[in-house]
């Protein structure tokens, strides 16, 4: 085994500096310590509990028509195909982290994207939940 030394770089020129009128780290950690607002955590909740379903379907631990109440229409049908597709007996997926991003200013969207590991491998997830009457339904959906 060799140890190779850390090489030091050059401190940064006037150039190269950040533009001063941008936040820095610490203004954008005051903004994001007011946290996130009671819809987003409603929809983050949502989301995770929906994409968990998604793959305990994919995984034959549930039944496609338990996704009819989470998921928009023909959404749920091709879960179910992809299940048909999917070869018996593989490892189980889990989801690892699911992030949202508003899709509209008034807090009624939130494009999703989630990762999973199956075995040692691991994927990937993103879709888009919206708003529906009291609740929250996932209304894109793609697999990776």
């Amino acid at each position: 085994m060799t140890i190779e030394p850390v090489v030091d770089y050059e401190a940064l020129t006037a150039a190269a500096r950040p533009d001063p009128g941008l936040p820095t780290a610490s203004e954008g950690a005051d903004r994001a310590a007011d946290g996130p607002s009671p819809g987003q955590q409603a929809a983050a909740a949502f989301a995770a509990a929906a994409l968990r379903a998604v793959l305990e379907v994919l995984d034959r631990r549930r039944q496609p028509s338990q996704l009819r109440a989470l998921l928009a229409a023909g959404l749920a049908d091709s879960v179910g195909a992809l299940r048909s597709a999917a070869p018996p007996g593989q490892v189980s997926a889990v989801l690892r982290r699911v992030r949202l991003q508003p899709a509209d200013a008034a807090g009624g969207a939130y494009e999703i994207s989630a990762s999973y590991a199956r075995g040692p491998r691991v994927h990937a997830m993103a879709g888009r939940v919206s708003a529906a009457g009291p609740g929250w339904r996932v209304t894109a959906l793609h697999l990776g």
